[in-house]
């Protein structure tokens, strides 16, 4: 029993650790989402961000302008989206495609430019675990929610905020009035194509805070591809929440559990390969089971044209 409690609290903090990442993305995505605008770009997005932050920080040692480097990429190539998307009204998912692919193809190159080489960047000043005092003190939870990093807890906060945001402010109302029925908030005078710009931009920030997690709180490097699918996942797990933010958090942390208990599994137990395919696995299983029962806001992915 003692080795069970023992190995929990590790666990839990891989846990969250995994799922930060993720929560900002699906936070991202539900904006952007719920204003009317598929984003498959959220991966392209946490890429583009991650290499980014490294960059800014690589060249002033500071973790605080990495954060605001990889922001401000997120946001230009969200508003690229946007443009794409809401003013020339091109195909949703085939933008989002091109950013992934984007960000893939680009980031690799930029790492020769940059840092000489490919592969791995050299390590950055990031953002260290910091324990809040008693709370890190607690048995099993305390290490594994209150000594986390700076993003880990802007995270925690976001969660409620963004639910706040987006059920009890005119801006939430009018936010997802876009994703349902644009025509109605039109005649209402509210700009349809402002609103869904405000969406797709908060999606960019959100999951830049995601990307710049995964370079800068987890490694304090950027490596080819380590966004590694999540994007992706995190489109899962906001469908799975059913486009709230709670929900959303909640099936992340679902994922997460998924990724801490694979780095758990000895090697000689199970084949690595297989190991690693659980967290996608998971993925399939939750959007072919529960995507379909999930209802998305009508007028996602419906360019709008003002008659």
């Amino acid at each position: 029993m003692q080795d069970l409690i023992g190995a929990i609290g590790p666990i839990l903090q891989s846990t969250v650790r995994n799922a930060t990442p993720l929560v900002f993305a699906a936070l991202g995505g539900l904006f952007s989402e719920r204003s009317g605008v598929v984003n498959i770009g959220l991966e392209g997005l946490m890429l583009i961000s991650a290499f980014a932050g490294v960059v800014g920080a690589h060249f002033t040692g500071s973790a605080l302008v990495g954060l605001l480097t990889a922001l401000g990429a997120g946001l230009i190539f969200a508003l690229i989206h946007a443009l794409m998307c809401v003013t020339f009204e091109a195909d949703q998912i085939i933008s989002g495609t091109a950013i992934n692919l984007l960000a893939l193809g680009g980031t690799g190159f930029l790492m020769v430019v940059i840092f000489g080489s490919g592969g791995t960047s050299p390590r950055v000043n990031g953002f260290e675990s910091v324990a809040i005092p008693l709370l890190s003190k607690i048995p099993v939870i305390g290490a594994a929610f209150f000594d986390q990093s700076l993003l880990v807890y802007l995270m925690y906060v976001l969660v409620p905020i963004v639910y706040f945001v987006v059920f009890r402010t005119p801006f939430g109302l009018r936010l997802r009035a876009t994703g349902e029925v644009p025509e109605a908030v039109d005649t209402a005078g509210v700009n349809v194509a402002r609103m869904r710009y405000y969406g797709v931009a908060l999606s960019g920030l959100l999951a830049a805070c995601g990307g710049a997690y995964l370079s800068m709180g987890l490694l304090s490097a950027f490596t080819e591809g380590m966004t590694n699918g999540r994007g992706f996942i995190a489109l899962a797990a906001l469908i799975f929440g059913r486009w709230n933010p709670i929900g959303a958090a909640g099936a992340a942390l679902l994922f997460g559990l998924a990724q801490a208990v694979t780095f758990r599994v000895n090697e000689q137990t199970l084949p690595i390969e297989f190991v690693d395919m659980l967290p996608y696995v998971l993925t399939i299983i939750v959007l072919a089971g529960f995507g379909g029962r999930a209802i998305a806001p009508a007028a996602i992915g419906k360019p709008y044209r003002k008659e």
